[in-house]
């Protein structure tokens, strides 16, 4: 876990689908209220809220009360840690496809 003190795992909370498309949601606005999230989805608001404690768990969501409404939004410097992630593995296979047309090319001579 990074140094944001989460209580939970970046890659663990995005890797449901439903968590991954409130995370678009949230990026596409500002601030979205949980009734406006639930009506993305066809699940209840209990289950939608269970989706955002675990993103919010992991530090990817913010929430604020406005009178008896829930407010979310984005929070994506977790995301860097997968970010960071896959640029390492993004740079391996590339050096590695590298080496294989190196191969294929010494092979072809």
């Amino acid at each position: 876990m990074s140094e944001n003190n989460q209580l939970r795992d970046v890659f663990d909370a995005i890797a449901d689908p439903t968590r991954r498309r409130l995370i678009r949601l949230l990026a596409e606005a500002e601030e979205i209220p949980l009734h406006e999230l639930t009506a993305q989805f066809q699940m209840g608001r209990t289950a939608v809220s269970k989706h955002l404690t675990i993103l919010k768990e992991a530090g990817l969501v913010l929430e604020r009360k406005v009178g008896r409404e829930t407010r979310y939004r984005l929070n994506a410097s977790p995301l860097r840690e997968i970010q960071d992630w896959v640029a390492f593995y993004d740079k391996f296979w590339s050096i590695n496809m590298l080496r294989l047309n190196q191969l294929l090319e010494e092979e072809e001579e």
